[in-house]
């Protein structure tokens, strides 16, 4: 199956292993972090990047792709709606049906407001779903929230809003009782103790699993309580542009079929966007980990009726996205491998980072071995290096990887790779999406008044990188959190007329900058079709 270069390469990482598992790498100074990402992490690269022209952020730089969609042209005018057709009048109206979209809908429904679901796939068609390795929360005796700030503050290279990680810190306790109430299957002793372990910039064991499907098992549960309650949701319509009242205000959404392209009005009193990531977009090129909607939707919607975007020039890419085989190239490969003791190590078996670094330093450091240090394996697609799985159950005993990881165990069986036997290839891929929209710590947009953001399509949680872990938390605080305060605004606003004057406003910009195309945004879809 392998190349003479793979099984050169392969020997020496098994006749490495040994000692590898016994070796502690010294952890990087802070400089040495500062100039490694600088020379070597995508974010740092300025030929990738271009400048806003228009809009809120103008003047800022945003990658190419992202760019040109926040700067598109609208897939309608507002002649092609009518705004007194009205197909849908709710209190919160929901746009994302992932693990942010579901959580906000559960507590908005709990509080009385007649609340629906849009989603362009289905409920559940979303990275919560594809989320493999955890979620943290501070609830053991040696932990705290503060230490958790801490170890997230500084992840994020100190330029979180302390705010809202104070909120994501804090309330994380809670979202696990409240996750485990609804009956999330958390990995447990005998004595129903959570079981929990180390991630990548973590001082402590605060990582809850579900084995290795903790996103699938926890929007399994939250899909489950949303039918359950009896929430309407509308699945495959996407909303395409949001509807302001004539006071400026969030009142609804022109919605579209994705498969008719019937257009559709949603009146609402409040608006939370949950849509996602960005993985789709492909910055730069990179494979991606998300799922096949993850096109930025929700930064567009905000964008062009004026919410402000925060850190949207800052990307995570996982470090260990699979490289080898082709056909499962940029697929996950969880965080919790390396937790549960495997280690990276390059072409001649030599490991070349400490397991814990965060995950912004990991990737950057993967990227320097394959390139300036020439010590990746050629996988065909690129150099990649390995992640020596075997480790594991050396240090775990026979069984842990089954046990632990099993998703991951079975998606490289199906490709005649046996994971607790041989290592495997790993190159980063395009994870998630640090940047997005700001807001205060009610999930509102200082910007657009009753205009709410949950989960992934908000910047400024994280800083300019994300710990593992967190990621899946702040989808259940922050959609807790929307939910909660917009079923609450809901009963004190008056909506005014529907208006969607803000298009004609953003193509006069457009025409005022001298941005000319046909694209049209948002994207809603990767497009994958061979041009010749």
């Amino acid at each position: 199956m392998y190349s003479k270069e793979f099984s050169e390469s392969l020997k020496a990482v098994e006749a490495a292993r040994e000692a590898n598992i016994a070796y502690e790498p010294t952890r990087m100074t802070a400089k040495e972090k500062e100039d490694l990402l600088a020379a070597y992490h995508p974010d740092y690269k300025k030929s990738e990047f271009s400048t806003l022209e228009i809009g809120p952020n103008k003047g800022e730089k945003v990658p190419h792709e992202l760019c040109e969609m926040l700067q598109a042209n609208s897939r309608i005018s507002a002649d092609d709606v009518d705004l007194n057709d009205i197909r849908y009048d709710v209190d919160v109206l929901i746009i994302g049906g992932g693990g942010a979209g579901s959580s906000a809908a559960i507590e908005a429904d709990k509080a009385g407001a007649k609340t629906m679901i849009v989603t362009k796939l289905r409920i559940g068609d979303a990275n919560t779903m594809m989320a493999e390795g955890g979620i943290q929360a501070a609830d053991k005796e040696n932990d705290s929230p503060a230490i958790h700030f801490v170890d997230a503050f500084g992840g994020g290279h100190y330029a979180a809003k302390r705010e809202l990680l104070a909120k994501l810190v804090c309330d994380a306790p809670e979202a696990i009782e409240w996750l485990n109430d609804l009956g999330v299957e958390f990995d447990k002793a005998p004595d129903g103790t959570m079981i929990t372990t180390h991630g990548g910039g973590t001082s402590r064991k605060r990582m809850h699993a579900a084995k290795d499907y903790s996103g699938a098992e926890i929007m399994r549960t939250l899909r489950d309580e949303v039918l359950n309650r009896g929430i309407p949701v509308v699945d495959f319509t996407a909303a395409i542009e949001l509807i302001l009242d004539e006071k400026g205000n969030a009142a609804g959404a022109v919605l579209m079929n994705m498969e008719t392209k019937e257009l559709m009005v949603a009146r609402a009193k409040t608006v939370i966007i949950a849509t996602g990531g960005a993985g789709r977009m492909h910055y730069q090129g990179f494979p991606t980990s998300n799922h096949y909607g993850a096109t930025a939707d929700g930064l567009v919607l905000g964008y062009r009726v004026g919410a402000k975007l925060l850190y949207a020039d800052t990307l995570q890419y996982h470090p260990t996205g699979a490289a080898f085989p082709q056909q499962i190239f940029g697929a996950l490969v969880t965080e919790k491998v390396r937790s549960l003791g495997a280690k990276l190590v390059n072409r001649d078996g030599k490991v070349f980072m400490h397991p814990l670094e965060t995950r912004d330093v990991a990737a950057a450091s993967i990227i320097r071995e394959c390139s300036d240090r020439d010590e990746g394996v050629d996988t065909g697609s690129g150099k990649a290096v390995w992640l020596d799985t075997p480790m594991i159950e050396a240090i775990g005993g026979e069984g842990t990887i089954e046990k632990r990881i099993p998703a991951m165990m079975r998606m490289f069986m199906d490709f005649g790779i046996d994971i607790r036997r041989e290592p495997i290839l790993v190159y980063p891929t395009l994870h998630y999406q640090n940047g997005g929209l700001d807001i205060n710590v009610t999930g509102m947009t200082p910007n657009v008044e009753n205009l709410y953001v949950a989960g992934e399509a908000v910047g400024g949680i994280h800083g300019r990188n994300r710990l593992m872990g967190n990621s899946l938390l702040d989808v259940i605080v922050f959609g807790r959190n929307a939910g909660q305060n917009a079923s609450a605004k809901s009963k004190e606003v008056t909506l005014g007329a529907l208006t969607l004057e803000h298009i004609a406003k953003f193509e006069a910009e457009r025409e005022a900058a001298g941005i000319t195309g046909d694209t049209v945004s948002p994207k809603l879809l990767p497009d994958y079709r061979r041009t010749k």
